[in-house]
C-alpha cells in the first residue's frame, strides 16, 4: 500500500472515530497541506464513506472500507495471494460439469480456473483475456468464444463495444467474476472503468454468477461499481474472511464456499 492510500484510509479512520473533524485540523494532524487533504477526499468522497461540509469532513455512518487507489497491474497481482488464489481456482474449477458453457472474467484469480481445469473435460468457454485465453489453448477438449477489442496490457483485457455486444448474444451455465472490491453497503467494484461494461454484460449472459474473490478484497472500495452483492449467487474465497463477512454473505443469500 503507498503512501496515498495509507493516508486516505488513516483520514477515513480519523474521521469515523470523531464523527467529523475540520479539513485544517486533519492537515496537521497527517502533517501534509490542506490542498493534499483536499485532493485525497476527492477520491474518498466517491466511496460515500465522508463528506465535505463547509470545510468539515463528517463520516458517513455504517460505512466501513479501505480505500484503494493503485492502478492495477496484472504481472503484480500475479505475485499477490498467489497461494490462495491457486486454491480458490482449483475449487472454482471442479464446478465445471461435463458441456458447460462457462465464462471466465478477467484477473489473477479467474486465471488460475483455467489452470486448474482437467485436460479430458470437454465444455465451451467464453473469455476476454490473454492470459486466460493462452491457457484454454492448451486444452483440446473446450470449445473457445473470444471476445474482442482494443488491449489493455496491464490486465490483459480485449475490451470494445463489439465484443460487449458479442457477449450479450453468448448464454452460459456458470460466470466466474473477479473483484477488486467488496463491500456491503457499496457493492462489487474494479479497478478499471473499461472493464464496467464487459462486467456487467457477462452477469446478464449467465445463469449462475460465482464470485471468485480472496479475503483482502473484502471491505475494499474501487473505482469502478459494476453489480451489487445480491446480484451474486456464490462466492468462493479462502478461510481468511473476516466471521463477520459470513453474516453479510448468509443475509444476502450468496452461498459461501471457503479454501
Amino acid at each position: 500500500m503507498g503512501k496515498r492510500e495509507m493516508r486516505m484510509n488513516r483520514l477515513v479512520e480519523v474521521i469515523n472515530s470523531r464523527g467529523y473533524i475540520p479539513i485544517k485540523e486533519i492537515a496537521k494532524m497527517l502533517h501534509v497541506s490542506e490542498m493534499t487533504v483536499r485532493r485525497d477526499l476527492a477520491s474518498v468522497e466517491k466511496s460515500g464513506l465522508i463528506k465535505n461540509v463547509n470545510g468539515v469532513l463528517i463520516s458517513n455512518p455504517g460505512a466501513c472500507a479501505q480505500i484503494q487507489e493503485r492502478e492495477y497491474d496484472l504481472l503484480n497481482e500475479t505475485q499477490v495471494q498467489n497461494e490462495v488464489k491457486s486454491l480458490i481456482g482449483r475449487f472454482a474449477a471442479s464446478m465445471i460439469e461435463p458441456h458447460d458453457c462457462v465464462i471466465l472474467d478477467t484477473g489473477t484469480t479467474t486465471e488460475q480456473i483455467a489452470r486448474h481445469i482437467p485436460s479430458d473435460l470437454e465444455f465451451e468457454a467464453l473469455c476476454f483475456t490473454r492470459n486466460t485465453l493462452e491457457l484454454l489453448c492448451h486444452n483440446p477438449n473446450v470449445n473457445i468464444a473470444l471476445a474482442g477489442g482494443y488491449y489493455y496490457p496491464r490486465t490483459q483485457l480485449f475490451a470494445s463495444e463489439e465484443g460487449v455486444n458479442f457477449i450479450r448474444s453468448i448464454r452460459a451455465n456458470k460466470l466466474f467474476i473477479s473483484a477488486a472490491g467488496v463491500h456491503e453497503d457499496l457493492g462489487i467494484s474494479c479497478a478499471n472503468n473499461y472493464e464496467v461494461p464487459i462486467k456487467r454484460a457477462i452477469l446478464q449472459s449467465a445463469k449462475q454468477h460465482i464470485l471468485v474473490a480472496d479475503s483482502s478484497k473484502f471491505g475494499v472500495v474501487r473505482s469502478a461499481y459494476f453489480c451489487d452483492l445480491t446480484d451474486i449467487d456464490i462466492v468462493i474465497t479462502d478461510s481468511g474472511l473476516a466471521p463477520e463477512w459470513k453474516s453479510i454473505l448468509l443475509e444476502r443469500g450468496v452461498t459461501l464456499y471457503q479454501v
